[in-house]
């Protein structure tokens, strides 16, 4: 394709967030993909009719929306790309992770298939985004799902970084300071009730985060814990 217009690329924005709804967030609904394109819900429901209609998507009235193969294929291109453009710009140009985003959500749609195949080679076909977040196989095949959350570990439990929400970028310098990033080794030491800070040990010492704040850190449990080391 030599060019998008600017429903080329709403399209592709819609798929791509329905994607990233469905296999990293809460799910697909009207109300969600809403929030996260910026929308109203009333063009939101205009949209997945539309798309639904061309192929795209399997759409039930309530708000659930699945997307195709036809559809699929084009989430995953976008996705592909968006996360290559953020490797390409942490690893190559030096862009602190918390700026790359954004900048990776223009570059998206403008990348072609011989440009995605460089990048690929020149990075060394990353499977993950500076985030941590699984870069989709161009076979369409599913990447492994991480549903284990920081703010649902028990207190006393070792766990590592397995990946952060890419899109707040306050979040992401934060945790940056305190050397939470993917693949960092951290202890649990205590939870807070009702609704409280989570208290953890991690690479710069001992810290507190927000229950809200854990919530957008998945992880996996290490073998060891805290009352067993």
């Amino acid at each position: 394709m030599a060019g998008h217009t600017h429903f080329d690329e709403s399209t592709e924005e819609y798929l791509e967030a329905i994607y990233r709804l469905d296999r990293e967030g809460p799910g697909v609904t009207t109300s969600g993909l809403a929030a996260d394109l910026g929308v109203a819900p009333a063009s939101v429901s205009g949209m997945l009719k539309k798309l639904a209609s061309e192929g795209y998507l399997a759409y039930v009235a309530r708000g659930e929306a699945k997307l195709t193969e036809r559809g699929l294929s084009v989430a995953v291109r976008v996705m592909r790309r968006h996360r290559l453009a953020e490797c390409f710009l942490t690893n190559i140009l030096g862009m602190p992770w918390d700026e790359v985003n954004e900048e990776a959500c223009r570059l998206e749609h403008a990348i072609s298939a011989r440009v995605e195949e460089r990048l690929v080679a020149v990075l060394g076909d990353p499977k993950f985004c500076p985030h941590g977040l699984p870069i989709p196989a161009a076979d369409l095949s599913e990447p492994e799902r991480m549903d284990r959350k920081l703010a649902d570990v028990d207190a006393g439990s070792r766990v590592r970084i397995v990946d952060v929400a890419e899109d707040v970028p306050e979040m992401l310098r934060f945790l940056d300071e305190i050397g939470i990033r993917p693949g960092a080794a951290v202890d649990i030491v205590s939870r807070a009730p009702l609704g409280g800070p989570v208290t953890l040990t991690g690479p710069s010492g001992r810290h507190a985060i927000s229950l809200e704040l854990a919530r957008l850190i998945s992880v996996e449990l290490s073998e060891t814990s805290l009352r067993s080391a």
